[in-house]
């Protein structure tokens, strides 16, 4: 390991003068570290965000789960392993208390440390055919309506393929580790944190029957506003920028960067297994229509599933 990314929380001391400790002890171990500039700590070789992000074997954030995802977003699709030490209000990704730093980065420069790898997604905002907003995300999408906005109209498509329509005050799309968030305020599920998933929760849906939906990653995702009204899109709570009417957000998996590992044969499409599940998501009215628990089991057993892939 050549090269260590430190990232500090913003405005914080005692993150910068860790900071400062870590590069010296790195430093006496023959390693180059380098803080991200942006968090103006004194007296360290400082280096942009996205050029530490560019560069970095290893990561290492000093902060809570909102500087671990400002991180996470540096790394514009490189496999970059980021060790987290909490040093702020919230340590639901950031794992490792303060007082375990040294042990842990002395694990991590020594290979010994399990990396569980997330899924990230890629965002951006469409607008008569230009892109006005992009950017990778971490926890999820939030299309969600300003302060006297009324009830929006969302078109979503799925692969490709119209799936519903959603009556609501706004709609997330989250990745697993996302699931926790704002997604599960809402009323959305906890998923595993590694599996390949994608999360789509509705905000205070006007229909009972719209209830979120868990969906393969590999399947790419296009949020259209149809309805009038004050309307925004945020990329991680992070970046952000008001809708209008027609614009577009489409979500998808990046595309790996570098042989991560070897590939792997696509998923085997079933038609009679999609058309099951395109039954499921039919628009009925303007909304998405789910069949009750009676009418599944009024169903012949026997039918298609959709299979994993």
């Amino acid at each position: 390991m050549r090269t260590v990314g430190i990232v500090p929380r913003l405005h914080s001391e005692p993150a910068a003068q860790l900071a400062r400790d870590m590069v010296a002890r790195l430093a006496e171990r023959g390693v180059q570290a380098m803080v991200e500039a942006e968090a103006a700590v004194s007296g360290v070789p400082p280096a942009p965000g996205r050029e530490l992000g560019a560069i970095a074997d290893l990561i290492v954030v000093l902060g809570g789960d909102g500087t671990l995802i400002h991180a996470a977003g540096l790394c514009a699709g490189r496999e970059v392993p980021i060790l987290g030490v909490n040093m702020g209000t919230l340590g639901f990704l950031t794992e490792f208390p303060r007082d375990r730093l040294w042990e842990a980065l002395d694990a991590a420069l020594a290979g010994k440390l399990h990396a569980s790898r997330r899924l990230m997604l890629s965002a951006e905002l469409r607008r008569d055919g230009k892109a006005l907003l992009s950017g990778a995300v971490l926890n999820d999408v939030v299309v969600s309506r300003d302060a006297l906005s009324r009830l929006a109209r969302l078109d979503v498509s799925v692969d490709g393929s119209e799936a519903a329509t959603y009556e609501a005050d706004g709609l997330i799309i989250a990745t697993p580790t996302g699931s926790t968030a704002y997604s599960l305020s809402a009323g959305g599920p906890i998923v595993y944190p590694t599996l390949d998933a994608i999360l789509l929760t509705p905000i205070c849906p006007h229909a009972l029957t719209q209830r979120p939906v868990v969906l393969p990653a590999d399947l790419p995702i296009r949020v259209k506003l149809v309805s009038r009204g004050e309307m925004f899109v945020t990329l991680d709570g992070a970046h952000g920028r008001h809708l209008q009417a027609g614009d577009e957000v489409q979500i998808h998996r990046p595309a790996p960067h570098g042989p991560v590992e070897e590939p792997r044969p696509g998923p085997v499409r079933d038609p009679a297994a999609e058309a099951s599940v395109g039954s499921k998501m039919r628009t009925r009215r303007g909304r998405t229509h789910f069949p009750s628990a009676i009418e599944e089991q009024r169903r012949p057993i026997g039918g298609a599933c959709a299979g994993s892939g």
